[in-house]
């Protein structure tokens, strides 16, 4: 059993709030910190089997913790709670451990990891994959960028609510590696999208296509998982549109200071964008479908 430690965890939505609630019963003291109070209470109220104390900052919440980890929204969110006047940063003893599970750019990632440095900490950029259902049944997986010894400390608090941990590189490669991730299945669920329209079209069973070419060349998760709820107009599967389309800003931006060229990519964030104007921008990335009307429909 891993020696329970002292754990702060910052950011409290569907990701963090389950990653957390799996820390908290790995039997490690938790401490919580939100930016907006009342989620942090409602969290608690909803978990009454874990002993948990809210701070009132982020820099309160790391005193004296073991390991601090972090998933909210973007990079100036990140920037506020960790580098930021009352940040984790101005208060994390030297020798703890820092993680973070938000989807940001490669760029503040590897600053946030220099200034650990100088703090003498632990810095682990840690995005993760696996959906809303991954976070709460704790079969997350984790792409991870760091020093080798910064993710061997952090490991065994990831291996709480993980079923892969990854060290994929240096400082920055966690985010790096969430952006080829985000450019593989969004353009998976554009095919399979235009696969669903073309065979009601052609009038086919869905469930027979399905059954015919699930085993075969075209088999994916995201086929698997969506191909009868995209059928059924069933959106609601926890990682909105709104958080996609930053991704993928996220990736475009990333691949023009690399000089590559991703015009796939490009095309399918405007395809979802046509699915927010459509007020679809909540729900999960599988609505990508609604932009391609059925035969005979608007």
């Amino acid at each position: 059993m891993t020696e329970p430690k002292q754990v702060s965890f910052l950011g409290l939505g569907v990701m963090g709030g389950a990653i957390a609630r799996h820390i908290g019963t790995a039997g490690h003291t938790l401490t919580i910190f939100n930016r907006t109070p009342a989620r942090a209470e409602k969290w608690r109220e909803a978990n009454p089997g874990i002993v948990v104390r809210v701070a009132a900052s982020p820099a309160e919440a790391a005193e004296g913790a073991d390991v601090v980890l972090t998933c909210v929204g973007n990079d100036d969110d990140l920037a506020d709670v960790v580098l930021g006047p009352t940040g984790v940063f101005t208060a994390l003893k030297p020798g703890a451990t820092f993680i973070d599970h938000t989807t940001v750019s490669a760029r503040i990632a590897r600053q946030i990891a220099v200034e650990a440095r100088d703090l003498e900490v632990h810095c682990v950029d840690a995005p993760v994959t696996g959906g809303q259902a991954g976070a709460e049944n704790g079969q997350l997986t984790v792409m991870c960028g760091g020093r080798a010894d910064a993710i061997e400390a952090a490991r065994p608090i990831m291996e709480a609510y993980t079923k892969r941990i990854v060290h994929v590189g240096k400082a920055g490669s966690g985010q790096s590696t969430k952006m080829v991730n985000q450019i593989a299945f969004s353009g998976i669920l554009a095919t399979l999208s235009e696969a669903l329209r073309f065979a009601e079209a052609a009038h086919l069973d869905l469930d027979k296509v399905y059954e015919a070419i699930s085993g075969g060349a075209s088999q994916s998760w995201q086929m698997d998982n969506r191909w009868h709820t995209m059928a059924r107009d069933e959106f609601d599967f926890g990682f909105a549109i709104d958080w996609m389309r930053k991704d993928l800003g996220l990736t475009l931006e990333e691949g023009r200071s690399l000089a590559v060229s991703l015009p796939v990519t490009a095309l399918i964030d405007q395809f979802y964008a046509e699915v927010q104007a459509m007020g679809g921008g909540r729900q999960d990335t599988s609505a990508l479908v609604r932009r391609l009307p059925r035969r005979g429909k608007a």
